[in-house]
């Protein structure tokens, strides 16, 4: 299963070909990696298809505005072809049809492969994994994982300082004075709560002995096993292979130049 992949080996294995596809700019070489994602998605992770497609859906609709806009003001670079139609005044030609089209594509390859990386990743692990493989200092990661750790604090003593003021007779305001006042009604007592947990747990830290030194031992060990790496190589392999596909089949385009 994908959870289990060591976390650092999983977002180079997404990262790579994440930023090597926005240099293709045809259809076939996102296409076909995308359609890739989605077999592994659900056929290597325990993802429920409901809650992929709720995450999902709301990018497709972006993908598919940034298509619509590309393909209306595409650049002359890649507005070649003969015209496909005419609308309000604007010429659609074949080529910046291509260009919108790659474009919703390849966001959504982003989107798949960022959907598979969160819903598969534990934060902590993914935390211990940067200090451990990648050699991160702890003060970074260990100050991340504090201020994740608070954001579910801050959502509940929000809604608990909402309903204190609703009791008081502090509704909704309207206007942008009525914002701007309930904006410092909320931010003060939240800050100060922040400050005062942040002050804790500094406190908890240094009595356990936490010096921010590199040289440290952990309790939970995060190794990198032969597992990992071929899941590495599955998913940057499939997509060079694609990428020779696209090539010999003579759909590769990179930057406007066809090859």
């Amino acid at each position: 299963m994908i959870s289990s992949i060591n976390p650092t080996i999983k977002a180079f294995a997404i990262l790579i070909p994440g930023i090597l596809l926005s240099f293709t700019f045809d259809v076939f070489t996102p296409l076909v990696y995308f359609l890739f994602i989605l077999i592994v998605t659900f056929t290597m992770s325990d993802i429920p298809f409901i809650k992929w497609l709720k995450i999902f859906s709301p990018f497709l609709l972006v993908a598919l505005s940034f298509a619509w806009m590309t393909i209306l003001y595409t650049n002359q670079t890649f507005s070649y072809g003969e015209v496909l139609f005419t609308l309000f005044g604007i010429e659609i030609t074949r080529g910046s049809m291509i260009t919108g089209i790659s474009l919703a594509l390849r966001s959504l390859c982003f989107v798949c492969l960022s959907i598979l990386f969160a819903l598969t990743t534990n934060s902590t692990k993914f935390m211990l994994s940067l200090m451990q493989q990648c050699k991160v200092s702890p003060k970074i990661t260990y100050g991340i994982l504090a201020g994740y750790r608070f954001l579910p604090m801050f959502r509940d003593e929000l809604q608990i300082l909402r309903q204190a003021h609703r009791i008081r007779g502090f509704g909704r305001t309207k206007g942008i004075k009525g914002k701007w006042q309930q904006f410092r009604r909320y931010s003060i007592p939240l800050l100060a709560n922040g400050i005062r947990k942040a002050e804790r747990v500094a406190i908890a830290m240094e009595s356990k002995g936490f010096t921010g030194d590199t040289d440290r031992t952990y309790y939970h060990e995060m190794n990198v096993s032969p597992k990992d790496w071929i899941f590495f190589f599955l998913i940057v392999g499939a997509f060079f292979i694609i990428l020779a596909f696209s090539y010999y089949l003579g759909y590769l385009n990179i930057f406007g130049k066809q090859f």
